[in-house]
């Protein structure tokens, strides 16, 4: 790729980044990811019970640490392939929504720029509303429970400092199989020319992958899984941490991301505008 077509593929994320903050349902998404943590965690102190399935879900009266981590692990049961979805099932299928193609491929920009842009603006959505939902997750409990240590899996107590430490790299790393369900959200947008085609088959890939995991499958075949990725940062919270998982759940992760928009790219390049 020659420095003309970076500058090019930046201008065209730029003009991309421009029309997607001003959708609504963008700013519903940034919206939904700031309050949901709030009404999740308010909802848990009015109650007796605690989600005592999930990991430290005991935990969420005692430390507002355990409040991201209960959030982290149900938004990898479903939301965040939703998440995914809505940051990169429309950016393409949009444009054949309002019939815009004809005119947006025969600008400047070339057709490899403008993907490059839009795939850009995907991971930018996608990485800014995940952080917006962590972020929320963490201030909703450290304001509402408070900032008392943490006991890991291992039963030994985390101080605040070091609990902050690791439930950032919890949520950072996500960020893989989060992107790659991004990238499956792209590819099903180009492929099936619809937003609902772009947002709703990532997030029933995901459910269905949930449900395959759920059953007595070999490792082998659970670390194939995408959503195994969101599972992974269990390891971070044991005495001594494991990191392997992480480390396979990325590289399958980047093997998913890079079929899924080596694909698209096919089919976009291959693309009849007026079709």
């Amino acid at each position: 790729m020659t420095w003309g077509s970076v500058r090019g593929s930046v201008v065209a994320a730029s003009v991309e980044w421009t029309k997607v903050c001003a959708q609504p349902k963008t700013i519903a998404l940034l919206v939904a990811c700031a309050v949901a943590p709030l009404i999740f965690v308010t909802a848990i102190q009015i109650q007796a019970a605690v989600p005592s399935d999930t990991l430290v879900g005991r935990m969420v009266h005692e430390s507002g640490f355990a409040t991201p981590l209960v959030v982290l692990g149900f938004a990898g049961l479903w939301v965040l392939p939703v998440m995914a979805g809505l940051a990169g099932g429309d950016q393409f299928s949009s444009e054949d929504r309002h019939g815009t193609w004809a005119t947006l491929l025969t600008r400047s920009r070339s057709r490899g720029e403008i993907y490059a842009g839009k795939i850009l603006v995907s991971f930018a959505l996608a990485i800014l509303a995940l952080a917006v939902l962590a972020g929320s997750a963490m201030a909703a409990g450290a304001i509402v429970v408070g900032t008392q240590p943490l006991i890991d899996l291992s039963g030994a107590l985390v101080p605040p400092a070091a609990a902050v430490e690791r439930i950032v790299l919890a949520w950072a790393s996500v960020l893989p199989a989060y992107l790659a369900f991004t990238a499956a959200a792209i590819l099903c947008s180009i492929a099936t020319r619809s937003s609902i085609g772009g947002v709703g088959l990532p997030a029933m890939a995901g459910l269905a992958m949930q449900l395959a995991g759920a059953f007595d499958a070999p490792p082998w075949a659970r670390d194939l899984l995408l959503t195994t990725g969101f599972e992974s940062w269990h390891g971070l919270f044991a005495e001594p941490a494991f990191t392997r998982p992480l480390l396979d759940s990325a590289i399958v992760s980047v093997v998913y991301a890079a079929v899924c928009l080596a694909v698209a790219h096919r089919i976009f390049r291959r693309r009849d505008v007026a079709a």
